[in-house]
């Protein structure tokens, strides 16, 4: 068994990462997890939250919004929106909460008395929010 494994992030903007990677830390959609090489095949979906890659040039996080994961022989993050770590700021994340707020918005209106979709808007909206407490920026307060 490798040490390592092929690790490629990618959003529809750019590659961000296409690395040798010992381990991933990953803000599943149903739980998070960690995966290395030998891990079992895997698919699944991302939420709102920090993806830890670890490297031999050391540890780099992004801050991802959604998206899938394939997990094989190597991993492929397939993100909605990914941003370095150290690219973060208070108007970039601020414009993400927004995005997520604004979706939460569309959804109340689109289906009124349908709370699954609704509800899942709003688990979205309040996973963004709460990236800004775990990165050290104001989390915002939006209108629920």
């Amino acid at each position: 068994m490798a040490d390592t494994m092929q690790f490629d992030l990618v959003s529809p903007e750019r590659s961000l990462l296409s690395a040798q990677a010992s381990s991933v830390s990953i803000p599943g959609s149903e739980g998070d997890l960690t995966a290395g090489p030998g891990h079992e095949p895997t698919i699944t979906t991302l939420r709102p939250g920090i993806l830890t890659v670890v490297t031999e040039k050391g540890t780099e996080e992004f801050v991802v919004t959604g998206g899938f994961v394939e997990i094989g022989d190597g991993m492929t993050v397939l993100a909605e929106k990914a941003v370095p770590h150290a690219d973060m700021d208070q108007a970039t994340y601020e414009a993400l909460v927004k995005e997520a707020e604004a979706t939460y918005q569309q959804a109340k209106e689109a289906y009124e008395n349908e709370p699954g979709p609704v509800d899942d808007a709003a688990k979205l909206l309040q996973d963004m929010v709460a990236v800004g407490s775990h990165i050290g920026l104001d989390p915002m307060s939006p209108n629920f």
